[in-house]
């Protein structure tokens, strides 16, 4: 009878030693992290489903192995071969190690950032019988960390380039201003008619940089309106390789969604790309743009973007290029960044910015010899109606004796606006203060010769600016026309200038021609979009 009650009690620890195995055998598998268990000598015992594909190693063949065999990691910064995890666990306490991370090199030499930390194994005596190891992939922390770090980067590179875009502007008014004055003063032949052409040319490529500093650095707010995309890609990318050796095919899909979006700034985003693959190729190739509607599933990054779920319309535009080496994709949107000789290094960067300010994103595949694709994300517009994309018109008009009142608080400012107000036949008075708008637009009404219209510098340091003055304005006359003007694209008034109470927009620097346009909109009510 004893020794029957032995060997029921025997076969009933044997279950239970069963069971308990099968319960950490579970629970090894249920864990979300990488788990192997060894021996004293370091030789393994176990190995969980999440460290079998971690390390390409299965269960069947690591158990046996030396754990340095099947658990090889490097050091992140110096590649060197680090110390088995298990020589340098604590052997003296029951809690875990510090966790520490390393470079885990899998089986198939695949590397993986991971966290790892050791501890003993030990018996009910308190006798270590073994070692543990534990370890995670942090793949994904690392991505986060690194695109919020580049954004971080972007963002204080974009706040100064933004300060110094607009002082440059304000320099390059001066310049660029009496340039255009000189050209239509002087006989349109000779030596001085092509210097001045040459350096109005000048002056033009500087606005050009500027301009996109501007973009990169937050600014030009997009005027957005609901376009169709495949006409402004179509239009855009013809007009972008026309007379070069590079032409393109399109295929857009016929139901293609339209965007929310600025115009002029979609239209620079697929200029940059289309500068970028005639550059790969200077032989000569095709440019092949695809167009298509698609749905992100969930929240994910990309280049330091937050991709948000919903639906998008993805534009490709895929070159036969030279390709962009691995080393080099993570940088291309970096501002400067260029690995070509010539060329500002803005445009991936302006581009980048431009999408970002859309609540698009940006991506990247490359392959060193075979080309590149560059993908342009851009939220869907779903249940809008169409806008026409605007057309650009080119006529002059007479001014008559209409009279302008102009603040700004550079002095060659202002005496460049009177100059190029009164040869366009306009009747102009200048002053450097908001105060000064309202004093001398009060005294014109009482007088009986009230302005025709109030040009106003958006940003006066140290005083009332544009928008100040134009609410105040607008509690004197209601009726007022006035135009906001600024080298700091950066302000919603830019973009926005309509809803607080200003009937046009022009950015600085601009020609002769352009103020010209502009008035012509404003006071006698032409339709121009001016570039």
């Amino acid at each position: 009878r004893e020794a029957v009650e032995a060997l029921a009690q025997a076969r009933r620890a044997e279950r239970e030693l069963a069971d308990e195995k099968e319960r950490l055998s579970v629970t090894l598998r249920s864990i979300g992290d990488g788990v192997i268990t060894t021996d004293l000598h370091g030789t393994v015992l176990l190995i969980n489903k999440v460290a079998e594909t971690l390390t390409g190693w299965t269960q069947e063949e690591a158990a046996g192995q030396p754990l340095a065999a099947v658990f090889q990691n490097v050091d992140l910064e110096t590649r060197e071969r680090c110390e088995s995890p298990l020589a340098t666990a604590p052997r003296s306490v029951a809690t875990l190690g510090v966790g520490r991370s390393t470079m885990l090199v899998a089986r198939d030499l695949t590397e993986r950032p991971i966290e790892q930390s050791a501890a003993p194994i030990r018996d009910a005596a308190g006798r270590t019988i073994g070692m543990v190891l534990a370890f995670r992939d942090i793949s994904d922390a690392i991505n986060v960390q690194e695109e919020r770090a580049k954004a971080s980067k972007i963002a204080s590179l974009g706040l100064l380039a933004g300060g110094i875009a607009h002082d440059f502007n304000n320099i390059l008014m001066a310049v660029m201003g009496n340039v255009s004055m000189a050209r239509v003063t002087i006989p349109l032949s000779g030596p001085a008619a092509s210097a001045l052409a040459e350096a109005e040319r000048a002056c033009v490529h500087a606005r050009h940089l500027t301009w996109q500093l501007l973009t990169f650095s937050k600014g030009g707010v997009p005027l957005k309106k609901t376009l169709p995309v495949s006409r402004v890609l179509t239009d855009a990318a013809s007009l972008a390789v026309r007379g070069s050796n590079v032409t393109c095919t399109f295929n857009i899909a016929p139901d293609l969604w339209a965007v929310h979006a600025d115009q002029g700034q979609l239209v620079q985003v697929f200029n940059n790309l289309l500068i970028n693959a005639q550059e790969a190729m200077p032989h000569g190739g095709m440019v092949d743009i695809a167009a298509e509607n698609i749905f992100e599933p969930g929240l994910r990054w990309e280049y330091a973007l937050r991709v948000e779920a919903g639906p998008y319309v993805r534009i490709a535009f895929t070159d036969r290029g030279i390709g962009i080496p691995q080393e080099h994709l993570a940088k291309i949107f970096d501002p400067y960044f260029s690995t070509k000789q010539r060329g500002s290094g803005l445009g991936l960067a302006t581009t980048y910015s431009i999408v970002k300010n859309h609540g698009g994103y940006v991506s990247v595949e490359s392959k060193p010899g075979h080309g590149t694709t560059v993908y342009v994300n851009l939220p869907a517009s779903l249940n809008r109606e169409l806008e026409e994309p605007a057309e650009l018109l080119d006529e002059p008009s007479d001014a008559g004796r209409r009279r302008i009142l102009v603040m700004d608080d550079e002095e060659s400012i202002r005496t460049l606006a009177i100059n190029m107000l009164e040869f366009l036949g306009f009747e102009a008075e200048v002053v450097d203060t908001g105060a000064a708008v309202l004093e001398r637009y009060r005294t014109a009404q009482k007088s009986g010769r009230p302005f025709d219209a109030v040009i106003l510098d958006l940003v006066v340091p140290g005083g009332m600016g544009g928008k100040e003055t134009m609410e105040q304005l607008g509690e004197i006359d209601p009726t007022v026309t006035a135009i906001v003007a600024s080298g700091y694209a950066q302000d919603p008034v830019m973009s926005g200038f309509g809803e607080y109470g200003f009937k046009g927009v022009i950015a600085k620097p601009f020609t002769l021609q352009e103020l010209s346009k502009t008035l012509d909109s404003v006071v006698t009510g032409r339709k121009w979009n001016v570039h």
